[in-house]
């Protein structure tokens, strides 16, 4: 005699769960490519957030399948497994980069110069590449608060003649992976060199304005880099990064010669 097994039912919940967080991974990639493709930053940023609920909702349905499946022995814990690691997985990096917001400045625009911070360009070509945009110069409040929050972002000074540091500066900018909009050699009545160029963040390849400025001195060449996000009130950190970079990137140049 056969005896007829039935099986618990799955757990809607569950299934719920795995569902929107693979939705919110795909919304996610979405926003993501329209970031990058240079689309709207708010659109996409609006997309972005859109994920974020999503696979914040999908965090709740796991979390009520779980104690559903406790009490009735229902099936379902594999999905809400796969659906609560998906959905934490998406929102790892939105709660890394609250918790930086928490702990920085308010700042977007950072130079090693805080005396003279150097001046962006503001050329037709300049101007074109940047999409108008053309940072100010720095308040007294956002220098002494830059002072305190990052006392390392100092000048740089080569034991190197002007044109040779600005090869030297050419170079560690391509090492970069920057774009250059603009740039003038050491010469002329002022005799200071200047570069232009344009960083994407890593992710959503958001813009951040770059100037550099190369003053040569009697013996040496003091370079100054100036770093301003484009977008947002804060910058998460990515000024202070565009800075080591850069600064990382020009002693590798140099200590090749």
């Amino acid at each position: 005699m056969r005896r007829l097994i039935l099986e618990e039912p799955f757990s809607r919940s569950a299934l719920l769960s795995r569902r929107l967080a693979a939705f919110a991974v795909a919304v996610a990639m979405i926003g993501v490519a329209a970031a990058r493709a240079g689309i709207d930053p708010p659109a996409a940023l609006a997309v972005l957030g859109g994920s974020i609920g999503l696979a914040a909702a999908a965090v709740v349905c796991a979390l009520l399948a779980f104690v559903i499946i406790w009490r009735t022995g229902r099936q379902g814990a594999g999905q809400a497994t796969a659906g609560l690691l998906l959905a934490l997985l998406l929102v790892a990096y939105p709660a890394y980069l609250i918790v930086k917001m928490a702990h920085l400045p308010r700042l977007t625009d950072l130079s090693t110069d805080l005396a003279d911070p150097p001046i962006f360009s503001t050329s037709r070509a300049a101007l074109a590449a940047r999409g108008g945009a053309a940072p100010q110069s720095l308040p007294a409040a956002k220098r002494r608060a830059q002072a305190a929050a990052f006392p390392k972002i100092l000048p740089i000074l080569l034991d190197l003649e002007g044109n040779e540091a600005y090869g030297a500066v050419l170079k560690a900018v391509a090492a970069s992976g920057w774009k250059i909009v603009e740039q003038t050699p050491p010469g002329g009545r002022m005799g200071i060199g200047h570069i232009d160029a344009i960083a994407r963040s890593m992710i959503l390849g958001f813009p951040s304005d770059i100037t550099i400025r190369v003053r040569p001195l009697t013996d040496q060449t003091r370079v100054d880099i100036r770093s301003a996000s484009r977008f947002g009130p804060f910058d998460f950190g990515v000024n202070q990064r565009n800075i080591a970079v850069f600064e990382a990137s020009l002693e590798a140049q140099v200590d090749k010669k």
